[in-house]
C-alpha cells in the first residue's frame, strides 16, 4: 500500500475512532444521567407518605430551625428529609400564639405566628371540594387545598421550589379572636352560628367573608419563608393583561419565545427553563394566574422560579387551559430530568402518587377524584406537546440538560 494511502486510511479510522469515542462518552453521561434519574423517582416514590411524627430523636433543633437550614438557591427543602413529618407537624399543631390580617395581596388571608416564632400564611376554605369553579381560568377566591396538592405536586415532580403546606383545623373563638390584632379582629362578625371574618385585601368584602363551621374553620398553612433569604418580584414573561379584549405580545406572537430568550435573565442560567417547568407544573393544576413570580434577591437569574401562591387551582377540572403551556411550546425545550420524571409518571401513576402523598394530611381528602383524573390526561397533552417539538426540531434540540450540583453545606 503506497504512503498516501496508509496515511489517507489512518486518518479515516481516526476520525472513526473519535467519533466512536465521542458517541460512547455521551451515551454512557446520558445513561448514566438517566439511571440516576430513575433512582431519584424510586426514592422519591418511597418517601411518598409524610407520617406526621412530633419525635426530633437525632437533633436538639426545633422543626423551625431544620426548615430554615434546608433552604438553599435551588431549593427550598432537600431530596432526603427524614425530619418533614415533624416539620409538618408542627405547623398543623403548634400554638398559636399570634394572628393578623395577611400580607398584601388580593385574596383573603391570616399572617400567624406559632409557637416558636414560626410564621405561617392561613388560608381559609371557600368551596366545598366538589365545587366548580365556573369562568375565565384564574376566576373564584384562593382554593387553600389547591396549595396543599400543590406543594405535594412539587415533591413528585422533584422541583422542591415550593414551601411547606400542610392543612389545619382552626377554632376562631379559641385560637385565633384572643390572639388577633385589633386589624384582624375588626373584620370578624357572626352569620348564624358561624364565626367569619373577611380580613384585609384587595378584594377582601365585609359581604364576601369566609365562614368557619361554628367556630372551626379549614384552612391551610403554608410555611413562611426564612427572612434571611429576601425574596424578589419579577413580571412574568408569559402573565396575562386580564383586560378583556387585549391580548398579550405572547398571546399573538409565534416568535415572542425567541425575544425573551434575548432579555436578563432569560439569555443565560437556568430562569428559563424554571419557566417551562413552572408551566408543566401550572398546567397540571389547572393555574392560569401566575402574573408575577419570586426568585431570591441579587441572584442575578441563579436561584430558582419559587412556586408560591398555588391557590388558584383546581377550580374546573374539565377546562383545559391549553395557553398556561405557551412557554413549553413556543420554545420548545425541556430540561431532561423533568421530561424523564413525567415519563415515569404515565399511566396513572401521578394520580397514585398525589394520593398516597396527600393522605396523611389533616384534611384529607385534599382533592376531588375528578381534579386527579385531570391531571393525568393534561400530563398526556404534556408529553403529547413535547413530542410535537422533537419532532419538528429533534430531541437534541428540545430536551436540555441542566443538572446542578446542590449544596446543603
Amino acid at each position: 500500500m503506497k504512503l498516501k494511502q496508509r496515511v489517507v486510511l489512518l486518518a479515516i479510522l481516526l476520525v472513526i475512532f473519535i467519533f466512536t469515542k465521542v458517541f460512547l462518552i455521551d451515551n454512557l453521561d446520558t445513561s448514566a444521567a438517566n439511571r440516576e434519574d430513575q433512582r431519584a423517582f424510586h426514592r422519591m416514590m418511597a418517601s411518598l407518605r409524610v407520617e406526621l411524627d412530633p419525635r426530633l430523636d437525632h437533633t436538639l433543633q426545633s422543626p423551625w430551625e431544620i426548615a430554615a437550614q434546608w433552604v438553599v438557591p435551588r431549593e427550598v427543602y432537600p431530596e432526603e428529609t427524614p425530619e418533614l413529618g415533624a416539620v409538618m407537624h408542627a405547623m398543623a399543631t403548634k400554638k398559636i400564639i399570634k394572628a393578623d390580617v395577611g400580607y398584601k395581596g388580593t385574596q383573603l388571608k391570616a399572617l400567624l405566628i406559632l409557637e416558636g416564632g414560626q410564621k405561617v400564611v392561613f388560608k381559609p376554605k371557600r368551596y366545598a371540594r366538589d365545587y366548580v369553579v365556573e369562568g375565565e381560568p384564574y376566576a373564584g377566591y384562593d382554593r387553600h387545598n389547591a396549595e396543599v396538592a400543590a406543594f405535594h405536586l412539587d415533591r413528585i415532580l422533584g422541583f422542591r421550589r415550593a414551601p411547606l403546606v400542610i392543612g389545619r383545623f382552626v377554632n376562631l373563638r379559641t385560637e385565633i379572636k384572643p390572639v388577633a390584632t385589633e386589624q384582624l379582629l375588626s373584620t370578624f362578625l357572626m352569620l348564624g352560628n358561624s364565626t367569619c371574618f373577611y380580613g384585609k385585601c384587595y378584594y377582601c368584602r365585609e359581604t364576601e367573608p369566609a365562614c368557619a363551621d361554628g367556630d372551626t374553620m379549614e384552612g391551610s398553612v403554608t410555611l413562611w419563608l426564612p427572612d434571611v433569604w429576601p425574596l424578589q418580584k419579577h413580571r412574568h414573561p408569559w402573565g396575562r393583561t386580564y383586560r378583556e379584549g387585549k391580548l398579550a405580545r405572547w398571546e399573538y406572537d409565534e416568535s415572542y419565545c425567541d425575544a425573551v430568550k434575548k432579555t436578563s435573565p432569560y439569555d443565560s442560567g437556568p430562569r428559563l427553563l424554571d419557566i417551562i417547568d413552572t408551566a408543566i407544573f401550572d398546567y397540571l393544576i389547572g393555574n392560569a394566574d401566575r402574573h408575577h413570580y419570586e426568585s431570591f434577591q441579587d441572584d442575578e437569574g441563579a436561584s430558582m422560579l419559587i412556586l408560591l401562591d398555588n391557590a388558584k387551582s383546581f377550580g374546573n377540572p374539565s377546562l383545559d387551559e391549553r395557553s398556561i403551556l405557551a412557554p413549553l411550546y413556543q420554545c420548545c425545550i425541556i430540561r431532561v430530568s423533568t421530561w424523564n420524571r413525567l415519563n415515569y409518571l404515565k399511566n396513572g401513576v401521578l394520580k397514585s402518587a398525589l394520593k398516597t402523598a396527600m393522605s396523611h394530611d389533616p384534611i384529607s381528602p385534599v382533592l376531588s377524584d375528578p381534579h386527579l383524573d385531570a391531571m393525568d390526561q393534561r400530563l398526556l397533552s404534556i408529553l403529547a406537546t413535547v413530542k410535537q417539538c422533537t419532532d419538528q426540531f429533534g430531541p437534541d434540540i428540545v430536551l436540555v440538560e441542566d443538572r446542578m450540583t446542590l449544596s446543603h453545606l
